[in-house]
This record gives C-alpha cells, structure tokens and sequence, in this order.
C-alpha cells in the first residue's frame, strides 16, 4: 500500500474543508504547527497523517476530529 491509501479520506476531506472555509494550506499549517511543505506532503500522499496529527488539525480547521474521518457529507 502507499502513503496516499492510508491517508485517504482523511487527506481529501481535509482539503476539502480547508477549500470550503476559504482558508490557504499555508495558514493551515502554520496554525496547527507545522510547515506549510509537511501539510502539502501530507495532503499529496508522501507524508503520513498520524493519529497525533488530527487533533492538531482539526483545531486548526476549527472542526471537529470526525469531521476529518467522514467519508461523505451529508447531502452528497
């Protein structure tokens, strides 16, 4: 398996939420703690999002931890 397989859906609802709130990868990553490059390789499939990470970024994002794990919106 690759990176981009254990991180899906986590990596694609993240930047989903990161385009829907009108927010820059760069602000993201900077909020939750990390350079805006570890973010991007995270999202990208060449870095791991670790269960340490979540929490991280869904302060950042300002949502809730499940919200990162939903593998769809209601609606869709």
């Amino acid at each position: 398996m690759r990176i981009a397989d254990f991180n899906a859906p986590a990596a694609d609802n993240i930047s989903k939420l990161i385009e829907e709130k009108g927010l820059k990868q760069v602000y993201v990553a900077q909020k939750a703690g990390y350079k805006a490059q570890e973010l991007n390789d995270m999202l990208n499939g060449r870095r791991l999002i670790k269960a340490c990470d979540v929490p991280r970024l869904a302060l950042a994002l300002n949502v809730e931890i499940n919200e990162i794990y939903e593998s769809g919106k209601k609606g869709e």
